[in-house]
């Protein structure tokens, strides 16, 4: 694929070919999979430091209308309505059978108004989804918005000179504020398991916001190698690898996505997508049930290797895995049957045809320092 006609380009192109970035295609875009210090320093130095993250392929999208929160709860099984005025919540689209079709971040802009960031690979198909089910609503995609996530152990640092204000936000709640007079809507949110704002604005406003966070010393670029290894260590699901069509979100041990007033003998039980089957499965189990590992040896296990157990049986699968620096050990995450599910459990993961021992460990892998106030 020809990068110079058939990708996309961010508004931060330019600013990851200077950093050293080794671009890759992405969803439809060129992206920076890492940059001149490699993976291991930037995961290690966000978790240290800050770590900024270009994350502008991601859709932005406002969904806006009367009734527009009772609306939205036919798609996805969480309480909009008890959202107070930018609150977030995690949240997934399920599907008739009870699948994911994506997960997406929803906060609260007006008592009318929602906004959504959704995974770059299924922008499209969620908006045509919002627009199938939803006629009556107002379906804006934000195509001259720029996304950067701002993510550590220093970010409150950082942010609390740029924006005071916001920087008292916590974790999972947002608001427009002012960073050296450009006009943004920052949260506290992230995918890394560690504090940390991510930034929305206008194209024309990117660079120079880019610019003024670049200028702390302790503010350095993270590209999507780093990214999915910050996130495994957190535990945290990628769609279309530990998530998909075919998985419930019970299986997916993200049930606490899964509102208390949405569940069986909520006051607002089911009429989402797929109710009948998920919340079937919140009373009897699920059969599988996603699961971190620790894998013995220096070598990580790849998504797609075999699970099998004492006997050689194939039991599951391996959706994501490699290399944990802040463990410094390989780590997973893949399904399993549910009996097989109890931390410590042994099992074997194959690779190349030859077993290699893991065990369950509960998840997250590295504690999770989110702001919490």
């Amino acid at each position: 694929m020809p990068e110079d006609t058939a990708l996309k380009h961010t508004s931060f192109y330019d600013y990851h070919l200077a950093a050293g970035g080794k671009m890759v295609p992405f969803a439809g875009y060129s992206m920076a999979v890492q940059y001149s210090d490699g993976i291991m320093q930037e995961h290690l130095h966000c978790r240290d430091n800050v770590g900024l993250f270009d994350v502008s392929h991601m859709g932005q999208v406002v969904v806006r209308g009367e009734g527009a929160a009772a609306a939205l709860e036919r798609l996805m099984p969480v309480d909009l309505e008890a959202l107070v005025l930018h609150q977030q919540t995690y949240a997934t689209f399920t599907t008739e059978s009870g699948g994911i079709s994506d997960d997406l971040i929803v906060t609260r802009w007006a008592d009318d108004e929602f906004f959504f960031v959704v995974n770059a690979a299924c922008k499209e198909q969620d908006i045509a989804h919002l627009q199938q089910h939803l006629p009556a609503l107002e379906i804006d995609y934000l195509a001259d918005r720029q996304l950067l996530a701002l993510q550590g152990r220093r970010a409150s640092e950082v942010m609390a000179e740029l924006a005071p204000e916001a920087n008292k936000l916590r974790f999972m709640n947002g608001g427009p504020f002012s960073i050296d007079g450009i006009d943004c809507y920052v949260t506290r949110s992230g995918y890394t398991g560690e504090d940390g704002f991510e930034i929305s604005m206008a194209a024309a406003d990117a660079k120079s916001l880019a610019d003024r966070l670049l200028a702390f010393e302790t503010v350095r670029w993270v590209g999507l190698g780093a990214r999915d290894s910050l996130r495994l260590e957190a535990g945290l699901c990628l769609y279309g690898h530990d998530l998909d069509l075919d998985t419930s979100p019970v299986e997916a041990s993200i049930s606490w996505s899964i509102s208390k007033s949405r569940r069986s003998g909520g006051a607002k039980e089911g009429g989402f997508l797929g109710a009948e089957k998920i919340l079937s499965q919140l009373i009897q189990g699920a059969d599988k049930k996603r699961v971190g590992f620790l894998i013995e040896g220096r070598a990580p296990v790849r998504e797609g290797a075999e699970i099998i157990d004492a006997s050689g049986a194939v039991v599951g699968r391996i959706t994501s895995g490699g290399f944990g620096p802040t463990l410094g050990a390989p780590i997973a995450m893949g399904y399993v049957p549910s009996d097989l599910a109890s931390p410590g459990t042994k099992l074997n993961a194959l690779v190349r045809g030859k077993p290699r021992p893991i065990k369950v460990t509960k998840m997250p892998l590295v504690e999770q320092r989110y702001y919490r106030g």
